[in-house]
């Protein structure tokens, strides 16, 4: 059966799986919810997609600042609203909307207003990159905004994010980071490690306290598990004899107990970083990442990150002043097709977009797989990847093109 030019509520095609791809696939849906997703045994009718083209589960971005011009820290209602369905549109159907470092009252104001687009189900929470952050690995965040964790301070922001404030990026190594913990642990939000000159020991310290924490509680309102912020970015470098928190937090993470970021875009990280992390890590335990900006999908101009402006140089978003990374410029399909191209496997760079960032967030029970009863999200890409039509909650927001 040949797709027609209305809108398929069935496909027939090659399905990424989390077990392997199933080159005689189907998937079905009706309204929001996949009501079939597997071999194709001729039991339901599919518009056959052109050989080659892929279906995938929606993409899952757990770290992203913005995109199409909208900024979620500084923006109005108006610009994440135009941000969220940028990323949307680009093969991001949940994603987690990232904070930078600035003043607690302008942080508190986000969160409202990101607050309400969580409710309105553009977002699926928020993530706080800062404000607690090493200074001496700020990155792109101003020093001046970065602050020692009080346990005042930490309970504004939980408050001010009404219960949809899922992580918090945080240095360990800051006097007060154990208040820190304990503060998110209690309200279900997820801990990461980042924006840290922490050295081995006192990471193994860090993750020692946040399982304790998690285990004093019986893991109450915590249904996820911790991570780590972009490893490698913004932590020291590894040396044979002073190694740091990136071996330490790769074993952690092979070991199921927490997972880590990549930003894999080619910019953020050499290919063959990316192929050690996965080797060393497995793909289970791998969040790629987009670190999006609001100068994401543009051009040329100027943007925002927060108080700070930003602009595209190239691959790569940059501060106006400095001319620093401040974040991706690419979408998250793009990292997941770098992760190909760096030689990780098609399925595990997949799944490391998908399944894996919906069991951090606890929703492994909605979405990230193309499973029957989970909502309808799904991406149509050619054999190379590039983007080719994208269905969230059962609707064509990106029309298919063939």
């Amino acid at each position: 059966m040949a797709l027609s030019s209305g809108t398929p509520t069935a496909l027939s095609g090659r399905l990424v799986t989390d077990a392997g791809i199933i080159d005689d696939g189907v998937l079905h849906w009706d309204g929001t919810r996949i009501t079939a997703a597997g071999r194709d045994t001729g039991d339901i009718a599919g518009g056959n997609l052109p050989e080659g083209y892929l279906i995938l589960p929606g993409l899952i971005d757990l770290h992203c600042h913005g995109a199409g011009g909208g900024d979620f820290t500084s923006g109005s209602a108006t610009d994440i609203e135009t941000a969220a369905a940028h990323l949307h549109r680009s093969g991001s159907t949940t994603v987690l909307a990232s904070t930078c470092s600035a003043p607690l009252e302008d942080l508190e104001a986000a969160f409202g207003r990101l607050s309400e687009a969580v409710e309105a189900g553009l977002v699926a929470g928020i993530h706080a990159e800062g404000p607690f952050l090493s200074k001496d690995r700020n990155g792109a965040h101003d020093p001046a905004f970065l602050l020692l964790p009080t346990q005042e301070d930490v309970a504004r922001l939980v408050a001010a994010g009404r219960g949809h404030l899922a992580s918090m990026t945080y240095a360990p190594e800051l006097p007060g980071s154990d208040v820190l913990v304990y503060e998110l642990v209690m309200h279900g939000v997820i801990p990461s490690i980042g924006h840290t000159d922490s050295s081995t020991e006192g990471t193994a310290a860090a993750l020692d306290l946040i399982n304790e924490e998690l285990a004093s509680t019986g893991f109450a309102g915590f249904s996820g598990r911790p991570t780590a912020t972009h490893l490698f970015n913004a932590m020291p470098v590894i040396h044979h004899r002073s190694p740091g928190p990136v071996p330490l937090l790769l074993q952690r993470a092979r070991a199921g107990e927490i997972a880590v970021e990549l930003i894999a875009d080619n910019v953020h990280l050499h290919p063959e970083t990316v192929r050690m992390a996965f080797t060393i890590a497995g793909s289970e335990n791998i969040c790629l990442v987009s670190d999006s900006t609001s100068a994401t999908g543009c051009t040329s101009g100027t943007y925002r990150l927060g108080r700070s402006e930003v602009t595209v140089v190239g691959d790569s978003a940059v501060l106006m002043a400095t001319g620093a990374l401040a974040g991706g410029a690419g979408s998250l399909l793009d990292v997941v097709r770098c992760s190909v191209q760096a030689g990780v496997g098609i399925v595990d760079a997949v799944r490391s977009a998908t399944s894996v960032p919906a069991s951090v967030l606890g929703l492994a029970d909605e979405v990230g797989s193309l499973r029957s009863g989970l909502r309808a999200d799904a991406l149509v890409v050619s054999e190379d990847l590039e983007l080719k039509g994208v269905l969230r909650s059962g609707t064509w927001i990106r029309p298919l093109e063939l």
